[in-house]
Parts: structure tokens; C-alpha cells; sequence
């Protein structure tokens, strides 16, 4: 078969390896699939993300093995000469979220949330292109300068619940769910070109996504706020002038589109390729997006460069948490209001082991006292929660834990949560606004 991302990695793997049947078809996308021996860890609702679907329903046919043991059967030619056309896999992939805890806390790593990307791409090969609202998701950052003129609409649907209801026979966007708005003015729009901070200070890349871009600007305003107090030299990742802003091209790999998904890769890589070369480190905002840049463009065959922009990539809080253990942090912190925070870790932030760093940055606000909820994913996932059909799952997942931990906490708690997504999740079902813990930095500075 003609996979579409890049499997190589796995092409060692073999009979002589302690990994499950190699299935007959699918190359190295097929031994990728047979790395799930069948331990069902992902069957189990102990402390962990995984799996999140077979947490909320407690059917095995949610679970990561049986995804994985679905695909082997269609790649042995069990469902037909046309398997991903079929409703086998369409049925055992259809409550992934690709929350990536499988790669960290199954034994032998498999990463069911790649596995779904391919097996969606070979699906829209099939049926001759993806269906509109998958599209429509997808294409997002690059209308996202034109959504705040939608804030109106927006405004309208949720007065009017015809409305919403007609959206979803149409669209399929869940009528219960909200929608997010856009900014009056992004963020790159009004940031400054040329490097800005201290002329000799450590010069690093601030690598705006998307949503701090377009939705939540103040994220942005924040961390840049934050890298300023630190001494920092700072350059605004941006293309050739005249192009569109940068997009890592999560939201076109998480529908499939895998050639968009490489077009946008390649300008990212392009971009911060002549600060990366010269030792610069990339910080980001955004968990599944920053980290695309560690795991996922590995698979999109953008060539060697991809290696040492991954390893300079970090989230803002692995990045702090790095200065304080060099002895370069120059911040200095005060008490803030409540002097009590609760974090919500974003999926990928917990599969990367990013919350050590969040935590011990936290720990240099006097007085702060954190609480991280113990929670699998939050049930948003991107475009998931907005889907008409996964709405009441993914409120599930997050009445599981989370939105009950929530809803506990008074009202001077600081909620913290680094994901867009999961922000969305908790305003929704808990009524309650929290923010990027770059907020929160900005908020305790001591200057």
C-alpha cells in the first residue's frame, strides 16, 4: 500500500522482536500497528491518560488494543480488498483522541494516535477526499483572520437555539457546544518584527501558535511579558513577509490531510531553520503544537533538518524550568491573590513529561500552593468535543475527573490549563475561565 506518512522508523522491527504477528500488508505502517502485543494496559482506569475513550464508555471496543488489533485484521485482508473504505476501522478508530498516552504509558509504546492519522488519510484516498466538516476544521488557521468577523453570528446562535440546531443538521457541530471567538486583532499583527528585548540578552524564538495568535491573544501577551522581565533577546517566529502566519499543521494532520499537513511543516521547518542552526532554543505555548515539532514532523519525511529543530524546541515552562536549573533564571516572583492554583494537564504536555517543569516553575511563586488534577484527557481534543456526534462522550471524559474537580474549587483558585482546548472543555462544563500559566507568570512578576 502507498502509506502517506513516513513508517520508517519501524522497519527494523520484525519477527525476531517481542512485538505481536507482522500483519500481511502495509510495510512498516504495518509492523507500527503490530508494536500492540495485546497487554491492554489501555483496558485499565488506574492513575494515567490512556485511554480516555475506554474510560468513559468501558468498552473494550474503545481501546487502544483493539484499535490496534482491528488494523492488523484489515491489513491481513480480514475486512476486504478495501478495508479503510469499510466500517471496521471506521467504527474501532471513531473515539480516538489522540491524547499520544498510549506512546508513553503502554509497555511497548505504540502510538495509536499516528496510527489513526494514517488510517483517516488512506480513508479519504478511498472514498475520494475528506468529508466537509473534517475540512472545515481543518483549513481553520488559515481563515482564522477572518473569524472575528463571525463573533456577531456566533452571538446569534447561542440566542437563538433553532440556530445552533440548524448548524448541527447541517455542519454537524454540536448544538450544545459553544464556539470560540476570534480576536478583534492577533497578536503578530501588533508584535514587534525585529528582536526585541535586551541587545545582550540570551536570544531565544517565541513560536506563536495559531489559537494564541488568533484566539486567545493574551496568552501571548503574556509570555512575551514574561520573556521581557527575564532579560531575554527575543525573536517573533513569522515567514517571508507577505505569507500567512506559521502553523505547525496540527489541525490538518489530526483530520487526515497529510499533504497540507506537510506544506505547512515545510514552512515551519524553513522558518526556524536559520535560528535553530545558529543554537537558538524555539519556545512555545501551545502543548500540541510546540511538541508537533518533537514527535510528528519526524513522520512527515521533511529531512534532516527536523532532528535538531526538535531538539530545540521546548514549551515555555521547560524552557523556565531549564534557565532555573542553569542558573540563568532572572525572574523574581511575588505572591498573587488566592496564593492557590489548580492545573489541568494538557494530554500532550503529560505524554512528553512536561508537567515536572510546570511544577517546579510554579514552585518559585511565594506562597503558591498547587494542585494538579489527577485526569485523563478533558474530552475536547481539538475539533472532537465539537463534533455533534462525540459531544456527550466527550463530556464524559471530562465528568470523569476533571470538571467534578473543578467545580470544587472556590472561586479565588486559579484554574490553570496550557491547552486551548481543554480551556474551552472547562468554560463550558464548568462555567469557570482558566487560563495559560503564562498568565499567571505575568501576574506574580515582581517588577
Amino acid at each position: 500500500m502507498d502509506t502517506q506518512l513516513d513508517w520508517s522508523a519501524y522497519d527494523s522491527y520484525g519477527a525476531g522482536d517481542a512485538y505481536a504477528a507482522v500483519p500481511a500488508a502495509g510495510g512498516a505502517f504495518g509492523k507500527a500497528a503490530a508494536v500492540c502485543i495485546g497487554n491492554r494496559q489501555c483496558q485499565r482506569t488506574e492513575k494515567g491518560v490512556m485511554c480516555p475513550s475506554f474510560r468513559a464508555t468501558q468498552d473494550v471496543a474503545h481501546s487502544t488494543q483493539h484499535r490496534a488489533a482491528t488494523l492488523k485484521a484489515a491489513l491481513n485482508g480480514e475486512y476486504g480488498v478495501k478495508p479503510f473504505a469499510g466500517p471496521e476501522l471506521a467504527e474501532a478508530m471513531d473515539l480516538c483522541v489522540g491524547c499520544k498516552g498510549c506512546k508513553r504509558e503502554c509497555p511497548n509504546g505504540v502510538d495509536m494516535a499516528l496510527l489513526r492519522v494514517e488510517t483517516l488519510a488512506q480513508r479519504w484516498a478511498a472514498l475520494g477526499g475528506a468529508p466537509l466538516r473534517e475540512r472545515l476544521f481543518a483549513h481553520m488557521p488559515r481563515f482564522a483572520h477572518r473569524l472575528a468577523a463571525l463573533n456577531p453570528l456566533i452571538s446569534f446562535r447561542e440566542r437563538f437555539p433553532f440556530l445552533a440546531r440548524w448548524v448541527e443538521r447541517v455542519f454537524g457541530i454540536a448544538a450544545k457546544r459553544s464556539l470560540p471567538r476570534g480576536a478583534a486583532r492577533s497578536f503578530l499583527a501588533s508584535a514587534p518584527r525585529e528582536g526585541i528585548g535586551a541587545p545582550d540578552g540570551r536570544e531565544i524564538v517565541l513560536l506563536v501558535d495559531t489559537f494564541s495568535n488568533h484566539f486567545d491573544t493574551e496568552t501571548a501577551e503574556a509570555a512575551l511579558e514574561v520573556l521581557l522581565a527575564g532579560g531575554y533577546r527575543i525573536h517573533i517566529a513569522r515567514p517571508p513577509a507577505g505569507e500567512r502566519p506559521l502553523c505547525c499543521g496540527r489541525t490538518f494532520l489530526s483530520h487526515g490531510l497529510i499533504a497540507e499537513t506537510r506544506a505547512e511543516a515545510r514552512r515551519m521547518v524553513e522558518t526556524l531553520w536559520p535560528y535553530v542552526e545558529r543554537g537558538l532554543p524555539v519556545v512555545g505555548l501551545e502543548p500540541s503544537c510546540l511538541l508537533m515539532l518533537r514527535d510528528e514532523y519526524y513522520s512527515l519525511g521533511l529531512g534532516e533538518k527536523v532532528d535538531k529543530i526538535a531538539k530545540a524546541a521546548v514549551l515555555l515552562e521547560e524552557f523556565l524550568a531549564r534557565e532555573h536549573d542553569a542558573k540563568r533564571l532572572k525572574l523574581a516572583f511575588k505572591s498573587v491573590p488566592g496564593a492557590r492554583a489548580m492545573v489541568h494537564g494538557h494530554c500532550h504536555q503529560k505524554a512528553f513529561g512536561a508537567l515536572k517543569a510546570m511544577r517546579k516553575v510554579l514552585g518559585l511563586v511565594p506562597e503558591l500552593q498547587v494542585e494538579f488534577i489527577e485526569s485523563s484527557c478533558c474530552g475536547m481534543a481539538g475539533a472532537f468535543g465539537l463534533e455533534a456526534e462525540h459531544y456527550e462522550v466527550s463530556m464524559r471524559m471530562a465528568e470523569l475527573a476533571l470538571l467534578p474537580k473543578v467545580r470544587e474549587a472556590d472561586t479565588d483558585t486559579l484554574l490553570i490549563a496550557n491547552g486551548t482546548s481543554c480551556r474551552h472543555q472547562i468554560r463550558d462544563g464548568a462555567q469557570r475561565e482558566s487560563v495559560h500559566f503564562a498568565r499567571v507568570l505575568r501576574m506574580a512578576l515582581a517588577t
